[in-house]
């Protein structure tokens, strides 16, 4: 199975179908010994577009066994088994480290209180 941090090839849903692309694992140990399925995060060769503060251009991108220069945009999907994941890599400490901060931003704070309750509906 695949460790967190992994550079796999996917086939990953998309706008106008299925296409395979590059993904790094986010999903624990813990995750994958109870499930057949794995979490990923988008990797994309579009370094120019406009980046938003949950994503990053990987440093390392050629010791992770990518092609051409790369980013990790926090766009997460389970796939299953039938998206024919292949492992391609690794990130380097550095860039697995900015990921997870990247992953960590873009999702609601796990720990502390709840979130506040909805206000209520306005009267008719």
């Amino acid at each position: 199975m695949f460790s967190p941090g992994d550079v796999i090839t996917v086939d990953f849903p998309g706008v106008t179908g299925v296409k395979r692309r590059p993904a790094v694992v986010v999903s624990s140990d813990v995750y994958h010994a109870a499930r057949p399925d794995v979490i990923v995060g988008l990797i994309t060769s579009q370094t120019a577009v406009t980046f938003g503060p949950t994503d990053y251009v990987l440093q390392d991108w050629a010791g992770a066994g990518l092609r051409v220069p790369s980013a990790f945009r926090s766009f997460l999907v389970t796939l299953p088994p039938s998206a024919h994941p292949a492992f391609v890599g690794h990130l380097s400490e550095q860039d697995w480290e900015a990921v997870r901060a990247r992953v960590k931003a873009a999702l609601a704070p796990l720990d502390g209180p709840g979130p506040s309750p909805a206000p209520p509906a306005p009267s008719p």
